[in-house]
């Protein structure tokens, strides 16, 4: 890639649809559910490791919700993909 080639892409613009806006904003939601579920299940273990078994099974649940509703935004945006196809 010469210094011209650099440069001009460099001054593209991105511009996102309303589709390309939805499928970002259900990737962060994604994500975003699927880290709080992940730590909510680290949060289970360390309670489990202590002892505190009541702790560690409502942390269990607050996974769990987390989880549903990341796979719940990660759907909407599969069926955003395979509309496509």
């Amino acid at each position: 890639m010469n210094h011209t080639e650099t440069a001009f892409k460099k001054e593209q613009v991105i511009t996102l649809t309303d589709e390309h806006q939805k499928g970002i904003e259900n990737h962060k939601k994604a994500a975003k559910h699927f880290e709080a579920a992940a730590k909510s299940h680290l949060e289970a273990a360390k309670h489990h490791e202590s002892g505190n078994h009541e702790k560690a099974a409502e942390s269990t649940v607050k996974a769990h919700g987390y989880s549903c509703v990341a796979i719940e935004a990660q759907k909407e945006d599969v069926k955003h993909h395979t509309a496509k196809l």
